[in-house]
């Protein structure tokens, strides 16, 4: 892999080991017995870190010789940052627990030629769980978790057009020959898509025998209303892919 100096973390390649400096700090503290609170935030600096080069436009072969390595080797190293912080609540009593979680993040890359956001850079993430067992020995639960998430990176269209190949070389007429339909790309990762969130329940059933092994049932729902949540959208078709409808589901687990 190789780096090319940039306006930002220019840094010596000194082995082929990805390196990453980590900091995290936090504290908990128990409000009663039963309510537990939890904040923790972090930061790290990728120091480097091997990706494949987006910016490779020539073989790296001798008459390229004289060409940046950032525009012909396949791959190069990238520095970058991951920061946030994340907010802890628990309530547990004998029969209920509730946990509620909100974190904040950020990621960054820096390839030599531009700063970007990684795909999986989600700024807000909320998770909210709880169970309740019931019945004779506990034996019954019921679970519900709720989950939230906002808009993940992806790189939109610029626009489309008309690409000729030159199959013939300059014999190629290209007043007259049907050209293929093609597309532009905007900026790595500029856009955002929609935000995500979800409702799954299950509930589930222990029966316990006399030789120490025990029979579990389970039943539930993912994405309980229906969520249109987005996977993709198709660039030519504009075809648009959601991920999971609504899905029941049962299990049996017999432990011995």
């Amino acid at each position: 892999p190789i780096y090319i100096e940039g306006k930002k973390d220019n840094i010596e390649i000194e082995s082929a080991l990805q390196k990453a400096t980590h900091a995290i700090a936090g504290f908990e503290y128990d409000l009663t017995e039963r309510i537990n609170n939890n904040v923790e935030g972090y930061y790290n600096k990728f120091n480097q870190l091997t990706n494949l080069n987006r910016n490779k436009v020539f073989e790296d072969t001798p008459e390229n010789a004289g060409r940046p390595d950032v525009f012909k080797k396949d791959f190069i190293v990238e520095t970058g940052s991951a920061k946030g912080i994340d907010f802890v609540f628990k309530y547990t009593a004998k029969k209920i627990y509730v946990g509620a979680v909100y974190s904040l993040g950020m990621v960054d890359r820096w390839d030599g030629v531009m700063e970007y956001n990684p795909v999986f850079d989600r700024r807000h993430n909320i998770n909210l769980l709880s169970t309740y067992t019931f019945g004779k020995d506990r034996s019954w639960e019921v679970s519900a978790r709720w989950n939230f998430g906002s808009g993940l990176p992806f790189t939109q269209n610029a626009g489309f057009y008309e690409q000729t190949n030159f199959d013939n070389g300059i014999s190629t007429d290209y007043t007259q020959e049907n050209g293929e339909f093609s597309y532009r790309l905007a900026g790595l990762n500029q856009g955002r898509m929609s935000n995500y969130h979800r409702l799954d329940v299950g509930l589930s059933k222990v029966y316990k025998f006399a030789n120490k092994t025990d029979l579990k049932i389970d039943a539930g729902v993912t994405n309980f209303y229906n969520r249109e949540n987005l996977f993709y959208i198709d660039r030519v078709t504009f075809e648009r892919v959601n991920q999971l409808p609504f899905l029941p589901s049962f299990g049996i687990t017999y432990n011995f």
